[in-house]
């Protein structure tokens, strides 16, 4: 009997130490603050312009049409002749500040969340992941979640500069701009490889069954603020 006692005793404190929020919070933020570095593989490592090959080559592997651009300036341009060989006249696109700031003459272009009936999308993303080609969409009042799946072409312009060789960097980014008024992170952090596509029917590749049929990624080679 006593050993049965001693048995219990022991889970009870075990117990209460676990289920103790002190305890608890305590132990969270010493995990924190004491994190230790992952394991980067050796393509997480590209520095430089080969970290943007990598990222170029990475996302046309996985579908994705990806279009070099010398400076922001050429966004309209581009998407002009996107709209024109899709035979589509209006663009939805985020309300970011970079993009309202261009010059759309000639453009049917509206901003704002991404609807059913949108056709084409057009975003800026946070950032890139050189190691497999993904873009990461973080969401917030100028850049729609909605956008990254409803339309059935999503553009998506990216910075060079912005891409990080693997997606240890870019957690560590997205922490270090959090602001101390707002929360640890976006509400939603959305990583895209490619277009949507599935395999669950009969292993046949279906394109587009969860969001876009075709990413379009206008990469801007020029190093802009």
């Amino acid at each position: 009997m006593n050993a049965r006692k001693d048995i219990f005793a022991r889970l009870k404190t075990t117990l209460d130490r676990v289920h103790n929020p002190t305890v608890r919070y305590s132990g969270a933020d010493q995990r924190i603050q004491g994190r230790v570095t992952a394991l980067i593989p050796q393509r997480g490592r590209s520095e430089g312009p080969a970290k943007t090959a990598l990222f170029v080559s990475e996302a046309e592997r996985a579908d994705t049409d990806v279009r070099r651009l010398a400076q922001l300036s050429d966004v309209p341009g581009v998407v002009s002749s996107i709209l024109a060989e899709a035979k589509i006249t209006a663009l939805k696109a985020a309300p970011d500040e970079t993009l309202q700031a261009m010059d759309w003459a000639g453009v049917d272009i509206t901003f704002g969340r991404g609807e059913g009936l949108d056709h084409v999308g057009l975003s800026v993303a946070y950032g890139g992941v050189a190691e497999t080609g993904t873009l990461v969409m973080s969401s917030g009042p100028r850049s729609p979640t909605t956008l990254n799946f409803l339309p059935d072409v999503h553009m998506v312009v990216i910075r060079a500069q912005d891409i990080a060789a693997n997606y240890e960097q870019i957690w560590d980014r997205l922490r270090t701009d959090a602001k101390p008024d707002a929360p640890l992170l976006p509400r939603t952090v959305n990583w895209i490889t490619g277009p949507s596509r599935t395999a669950d029917i009969e292993q046949t590749l279906l394109l587009g069954a969860h969001g876009p049929r075709k990413l379009i990624i206008l990469l801007i080679d020029a190093q802009t603020s």
